[in-house]
């Protein structure tokens, strides 16, 4: 199964929006990346008269009606890499859920790759404490996502920022 991590779809739109194709390669989708740099360089050239292009490198804006075509591709660009980042989330949260049916602990996200889950250190993990993330026999709390000691006093994991209240599930 392909490894997902999450992603922040505004940043992605942003990135597109700064230079095109930069919000996929953000997403680790170089190929789609490189197409809509490609697309949108050629609407450039293609719809774009040449005096815009060099009225615009002088600084004197072009006519909104000469650059159109190229904006729309921009435009297309943008929403095209939002939304991928969101169907990128959804699968990251699909992995998880099929991680916590299947008993994993580890982070999806390999921020845990140094350090071994309770499982794999030899210690039983009860299901109810761990799920909860209340408090161990010895006073320590552990993540219910990512199976780290937890500092008590925050309601959250420092280590992957999940809730680890009493309520949450």
């Amino acid at each position: 199964m392909t490894e997902h991590t999450r992603r922040r779809p505004w940043l992605a739109a942003l990135l597109a929006l700064v230079v095109s194709g930069l919000g996929h390669a953000y997403l680790r989708r170089w190929a789609r990346g490189l197409g809509w740099y490609v697309a949108v360089t050629a609407a450039v050239f293609v719809f774009v008269p040449e005096s815009a292009i060099s009225g615009a490198l002088a600084g004197d804006p072009p006519p909104v009606r000469e650059v159109a075509p190229a904006a729309a591709v921009v435009g297309a660009s943008v929403i095209d890499a939002y939304v991928v980042a969101i169907r990128n989330n959804r699968a990251y949260e699909q992995e998880r859920e099929a991680a916590r049916a299947t008993g994993r602990t580890e982070s999806l996200d390999h921020e845990t790759a140094e350090e071994p889950s309770a499982q794999s250190a030899g210690m039983t993990a009860e299901p109810d404490a761990r799920s909860a993330g209340t408090a161990d026999g010895d006073g320590t709390v552990r993540c219910p996502e990512c199976g780290k000691e937890t500092d008590p006093t925050f309601d959250f994991c420092q280590w992957c920022a999940e809730p680890v209240g009493e309520g949450d599930a």
